[in-house]
């Protein structure tokens, strides 16, 4: 039998959000529960069955700490919202709303958007080692540099390193201009802007000479003891299985290392193994160390990117 009931939400504000761009929240709302969803200015109407209306009251009810605030509401929110009212998690849902790990020099904050990402950032608060494999777009290396930006503000580390294997550049990287760190920067970009987000840009190159923020090529970690220092080694498919043992074998005391990486998306040549793979093999076992896989459903890039990655899945399979 078909009904309606209507949401009086508090301000212009908080109908935006919930709305999001071209209202294509609701949109997702209406795809996840048949119910039909029409905003008119801070009132929402949800029509439809009485399964329907009570499933997707619950859902927008489950979303309420974000929308209430005027926080921007996102795909991947209500996913994790639909996640954990069939798994009943609503508690845990609510315990990643409330968990604001950052603000951007925006002030918008940063925070988990779904359950694994959650987990993730519990292990690089607790964590002396942790990896984590996915997807792009999943936040395997910005939610690491937030992490490593707040534990370095709060001082309970001396320095940020932030290193990547150059394997893409090969012989091409002698051919590009100026010196080594200006040849290797544009394969760190992701990396220093991930940092911009939280630090002022015009203090990073200050932070960098006085060798509070070093970001390096992995080469550059050889022979090195990384003391009282948050590493994040990006990209880490790229290692060979040598250059990973090298470079786990550098933590120092009062250090915590963050290996990332996507094993779909390695640029070694074929013969070669992926020093990531094989450490993920290597090391489950041992005890310390915190193993974080991610999804296609963690990707928290625009909607259409969750659905490339799971296109791609489906024909690599």
């Amino acid at each position: 039998m078909a009904g309606a009931f209507s949401i009086q939400l508090p301000n212009i504000e908080s109908a935006i959000a919930l709305a999001g761009d071209r209202e294509q929240n609701l949109k997702s709302i209406s795809q996840q529960t048949g119910a039909n969803l029409v905003l008119r200015g801070q009132e929402l109407h949800i029509s439809g069955t009485e399964i329907q209306i009570d499933l997707a009251t619950k859902l927008v009810r489950s979303l309420e700490n974000l929308w209430i605030k005027g926080n921007s509401v996102s795909i991947t929110d209500i996913s994790t919202s639909v996640q954990a009212l069939d798994s009943h998690r609503q508690e845990e849902l609510q315990d990643l709303h409330r968990d604001i790990v950052a603000k951007t020099r925006k002030g918008e904050d940063v925070r988990a958007k779904t359950f694994r990402q959650r987990q993730y950032i519990n292990s690089l608060r607790r964590q002396d080692l942790i990896f984590c494999s996915g997807p792009a777009g999943t936040g395997k290396t910005f939610l690491a540099v937030v992490v490593a930006v707040q534990a370095l503000l709060s001082n309970e580390f001396e320095k940020i390193i932030l290193t990547r294997p150059a394997v893409e550049a090969g012989e091409k990287l002698g051919f590009l201009p100026g010196d080594l760190q200006q040849k290797v920067n544009p394969y760190l970009r992701p990396l220093y802007d991930a940092i911009n987000e939280f630090i002022d840009p015009e203090k990073v190159p200050n932070l960098m000479e006085r060798g509070v923020i070093e970001v390096a090529p992995l080469a550059y970690m050889r022979g090195r003891t990384l003391n009282n220092a948050f590493v994040i080694v990006d990209e880490a498919q790229n290692t060979t299985p040598a250059q990973m043992k090298m470079v786990l074998t550098r933590l120092g005391f009062r250090s915590r290392m963050v290996i990332t990486g996507d094993m779909t998306q390695t640029d070694l040549p074929i013969h070669q193994q992926s020093g990531l793979g094989v450490a993920l093999h290597a090391l489950k076992r041992v005890e310390g160390i915190a193993f974080c896989e991610f999804s296609q459903k963690d990707v928290v890039r625009h909607p259409l990117v969750q659905r490339i990655v799971a296109a791609y899945e489906e024909y690599e399979k």
